[in-house]
């Protein structure tokens, strides 16, 4: 079948390009959405500092009332978008990773959640990626909303209100 994008999966901004994040990222809300992607895009520049990575879950709420880490295992990873498409999938030893402090290199970091990662008991539904501590480089994050409740046509729900 052919579908938009924006059908099955929805875009958004996680944090505009920025030379430093702040670690104060935008939250969304997964109650419409099975499933999750956050896509972290960095372009590094010379004597480089690393992002450190990390994803929050949220007690129903995107004021994040309850903030704790999000555990998760793996990150794909491409150390040179600017040479190759190739995504390699990355052990992350705890819930946080450093991003590459390889100079003058695109990379590319793509994280998928999925809504049963949550703590569910309690009823968190709401992550945020949280990047901090870089110098000499961009990055920009992006959430990408997939298993979207409200198929055929845009979502009826907004992904940035709980």
């Amino acid at each position: 079948m052919n579908h938009l994008f924006v059908e099955n999966q929805f875009p958004v901004l996680a944090f505009p390009p920025a030379s430093s994040p702040a670690g104060t990222e935008d939250y969304v809300s997964m109650k419409g959405a099975a499933r999750m992607v956050v896509i972290i895009a960095v372009d590094n520049a010379s004597t480089v500092t690393a992002l450190t990575v990390t994803l929050k879950q949220h007690n129903t709420t995107i004021a994040a009332t309850g903030e704790k880490a999000l555990e998760f295992d793996w990150v794909y990873v491409n150390s040179d978008a600017g040479a190759s498409d190739t995504l390699v999938k990355t052990a992350v030893t705890s819930d946080t990773f450093d991003t590459s402090t390889t100079d003058n290199k695109n990379l590319l970091y793509v994280i998928p959640i999925e809504a049963s990662m949550l703590d569910v008991a309690n009823n968190f539904d709401c992550v945020r990626v949280d990047v901090t501590g870089n110098a000499n480089s961009v990055a920009a994050g992006l959430y990408v909303m997939e298993g979207i409740r409200y198929k055929g046509g845009l979502p009826r729900q907004s992904f940035i209100t709980d």
